[in-house]
Order: C-alpha cells, then structure tokens, then sequence
C-alpha cells in the first residue's frame, strides 16, 4: 500500500500541484517560498511524503495582506450578483475536478474515499447557496419617528477575512466561510493545518484558474502556509477585521484573546463532545446505523463525532451487543480502496492520544468493552491504523468531559428523559446532539429550551454530517460561531443604519427641542 506522490501523481498533476516537492515560486495568489522553513505534507495511509510546502515568511505574509487590502477596493465594488457569478464559475471548476481533489483529501488526511469526495461536494453546494445569497444580502427600512425622514439598514463588505482551518476537513470548512465572504465582497487569507498543506495548494490553483480567467487582479483569494506563527500573525494583525478559526477549545481561546485584545471579530468552531440519547422508543435500526457512522466516520475525528451514546436502562445491554457486533463487520484500511468504512488516524500523536484515553476511562472505572488496538501487520505499517473502541463509562469522569479527536465511544445508561438531557448537557462543549425516540413529547421536550443545550440538536437522525443551508456551529466552549447557511453571512458585513432627511426642517428624535 503505497500512497502517493508516486502512484497518484497524475491526479496530482491534474490539480496544478507539481509533486513530490512543491517549487518555491509560485503563481496567481499564492505566496510563499523564500525562506528555508517548509511542511512536510505526509499521507497517514503509509507515512510517506506526499510533498514539501514552503512556509510563509512574515515578509511573504505581509505582501499577502498588502495584495488583499489592494485586491479589496476592486472586489467591494464589484455588484454582488457579479461576485456570485465568479464563485458560480468556481463551483463548476469544482465539478470537475471533483474525483482528482476528493481523492487527494483521503490520500492527505485519511478519510475513505467517498467521503473526501463529499467534502468537494459540500464545496459545490455552498457555491450553489453563495451564488443565490448573492441576490439576498437584504438589508431592512423601519419606520421613523420623524416627519419627512427615511430609517433603514444596509450591510457592506469587512474588508480581508482571515480563515484557519483544521485538517479534519481540509477543504470543505474553508468553503463555507471564503464562498460566503466573498460574494459579501471581502477578500480571504486561507492558513490551512500544517497538516493537510497540499490540500490547501489544490485548491488556491482551482480558484486562482476562474479569477484568471475572468481577468481578475491576483489577492481575492490568498493562501499562506505554516503552523502557529502564521497563525498569530492573522490572529494579531489589525490589518484583518475577522478571524474564523476551526480547531480546538485550546486554539480557539488563544484566537479570541489575541483577537478580542485588538477588538477584532471572530467565528469560533472548536471542539465538539456530541452525545445521542436512545429512549426506550427508539427505532433501534435506524439509531444503530447513525451510532455507528457518527462514531466511526473519518475514525471519529470530525467535530460532530458521536462520543457518548446515552441509553435508556431498558435497552442498554441490548444496543451494547448489537453495536460490537456492527463494530466486528467494520472494515479498517487503505481508505483509497472500495468497500474501506474507515481509514488511518491522522498521525501518531493522534494514536497516542487515544491510547491515553482509553488507559484513563478504565483506571476511573470504566469499562473497555471492545476495540482500540493499534494495528499491525500488512497494510498497517504506519501504525495510525487502530480498531473503534466502545467503552461503558460515567458522564462524569474527567476522560468523557474531554474531546478525544478518535473513534471512542462512551455508553452512559439513564433512566428518566430528564435525567438524560442533563446528561447530553452536562459537558462544557455544545456543538451537535441528537435523539431517537418515536415519542412525539419526548422529542419536543428535547428541542424545547429545557432541552439539548448545543447548536445543532437532531431528531431520528445522528450527530454528524450537517447540511449547508443551515448555519452550524456550536454554543459554550464550542465557541458560538456559526458558518454556512441561514443568515451566516451577517459575520462577514458590518452592519449600517442610515437615516435620511428629505424634508425641509430637522426634527431630533425623541421629541428634543433645541433651538439655536
């Protein structure tokens, strides 16, 4: 098994990303290259080298927002239906390519094939959505209390957006905020994970091909490389009015400090510790199949993972048994091949943070029902192969407070349907939630304001995977940010009330007298 630089390298070719090492001059919109520091980009599915990336230098950096702010003027002023029109074009170039760029995101991060392929289907339909909400960035007229005068809002471009993205899904999130910004009229500077940075090169080609072709000027869309210095140098620069940062509660609360200390604005998705209740009402065969993709889909490391799996007393031992027998049938392995349900763990550190989970839940008195072996042997060599693991465990053990970014399960027991929403809530996360249940009150008592605490709150249908119509994201240390549908696309405006006079005399509002 052997991945690729070498046995992929035309679809590598075909994304415009010149492999094994990537040149140190670049075209379009990118920049980077002049220093000595680079990335090794390395596939978990055999840990080898997929290319080198050149990280960007502050200098590079600094050119990179100078060219945005610049690019910025041209692009505000362009109508928004023409700016929805460019990103129409970006998605068809996405139709295209969508096989080559799927493919190249299961080679770099992990994910079976079909669903790094779905990932740039998400990229398609959010340039779908973009291009109508580019018709739509409705602003309001409300009536004034003064004669003769006109009171309404309208909304207008922020100017460069900064997006740092995590490997997890290495295209997709970038999407949901750069398609959205842009036909709002800003500009984007991508940092995307030190992880995936190839993914990240195949992408800025893509685009920069349309804008190319449009005769559009090199800065609407930018990409920088690097890990945490390239980072704070987005995160702290004045320069950039926004920051949307996906990653963990750890990251995230260094970009809202560092941010928030310049009065910048910020979009937070951070980590997830999402939960499915399973009332003794639950159409068990469709629960168990949510359970198990929620739990095991991209090898449990998707923010919306299922994590915990809350079971009514009655049918505990039951959903026990049938979910090590569904774990038995999964097949782990080169997430490239057909018929693969779950590939590689992204590294190493990833393998060994799961390893110290499962040590943990046991020694506060869990139980390791089955799984969470490291695998060996043909086909496994890069040791970031490891089986699902389910565990019987308490809400309460410091382990289950923690997001562990691998395919662990925790089955919690309850008895009474309050009981188990405490349980849902009872975590200092609050991204995704769901519950199965046939029981109309007990599904309403779970979406009711007494009920899932979270952002996302599901019924009949698991955590993981959400649509791109609806705004996602998540409430306390998930961060509160929301990305994508629904009204999203306020958090890359700002906001302005007008006013206007068009009588002869000046009335002042609340009836105040003062004359001159």
């Amino acid at each position: 098994m052997t991945p690729s630089a070498e046995t992929s390298r035309d679809f590598l070719q075909r994304l415009g990303v010149s492999g094994p090492v990537l040149p140190g001059t670049s075209t379009g919109q990118e920049f980077f290259g002049a220093g000595d520091e680079s990335l090794d980009s390395v596939s978990p599915i055999d840990g080898g080298r997929i290319a080198r990336v050149p990280v960007t230098t502050r200098k590079e950096y600094d050119r990179v927002v100078e060219t945005a702010e610049a690019a910025f003027q041209l692009w505000r002023e362009r109508p928004a239906p023409g700016r929805g029109e460019i990103i129409r074009q970006i998605g068809d170039e996405l139709r295209r390519h969508k096989e080559d760029l799927g493919r190249l995101v299961a080679l770099e991060m992990g994910k079976i094939l079909e669903e790094g392929k779905g990932e740039v289907q998400e990229m398609i339909d959010i340039c779908d959505f973009a291009v109508g909400q580019s018709r739509m960035l409705y602003g309001r007229t409300m009536p004034s209390e003064r004669p003769e005068h006109r009171l309404y809002e309208q909304w207008h471009p922020l100017g460069p957006v900064g997006v740092i993205s995590a490997f997890n899904f290495p295209v997709a999130v970038y999407s949901w905020n750069a398609m959205i910004a842009a036909v709002c009229g800003d500009v984007v500077i991508w940092k995307p994970s030190e992880k995936t940075p190839v993914c990240g090169v195949a992408v800025q080609r893509i685009l920069a091909r349309v804008l190319e072709r449009n005769g559009l000027p090199e800065g609407i869309f930018n990409l920088v490389q690097g890990g945490r210095a390239v980072g704070e140098h987005l995160t702290s620069d004045r320069r950039i009015p926004l920051i949307s940062a996906t990653g963990s509660i750890r990251m995230g609360k260094e970009v809202a400090q560092v941010a928030g200390a310049r009065l910048g604005r910020t979009i937070l998705e951070l980590g997830g510790n999402n939960a499915i209740i399973l009332t003794e009402n639950a159409d068990l065969e469709l629960a168990l199949r949510a359970v198990v993709f929620g739990a095991v889909g991209t090898a449990g490391q998707r923010c919306t993972s299922t994590r915990r799996l809350i079971v009514h007393d009655a049918i505990f031992d039951q959903v026990r048994d049938r979910l090590v027998q569904a774990y038995e049938g999964i097949r782990i392995g080169n997430p490239l091949e057909a018929g693969t349900l779950m590939g590689p763990l992204i590294d190493s550190d990833a393998v060994r943070a799961m390893g110290e989970a499962l040590e943990a839940v046991q020694a506060a008195g869990g139980e390791l029902v089955t799984g969470g072996e490291v695998l060996e042997g043909e086909g496994y060599e890069s040791g970031t192969y490891v089986r699902p693991a389910i565990c019987i465990a308490e809400n309460h053990f410091p382990i289950v407070q923690e997001e562990t970014f691998a395919p662990i399960l925790y089955l919690i027991r309850y008895t009474e349907l309050e009981e188990a929403i405490a349980l849902q809530n009872g975590v200092r996360q609050g991204l995704s939630s769901a519950i199965f249940t046939t029981n109309l009150r007990e599904a309403e008592a779970f979406l009711s304001a007494r009920g899932s605490d979270c952002g996302i709150a599901n019924v009949n249908i698991g955590t993981s995977g959400a649509e791109i119509g609806g705004a996602f994201g998540g409430e306390k240390e998930t961060g509160g940010g929301r990305e994508s549908g629904s009204d999203a696309w306020k958090a890359y405006m700002r906001r302005q009330t007008n006013t206007t006079n068009w009588g002869a005399v000046l009335p002042l509002a609340q009836g105040i007298e003062f004359d001159v």
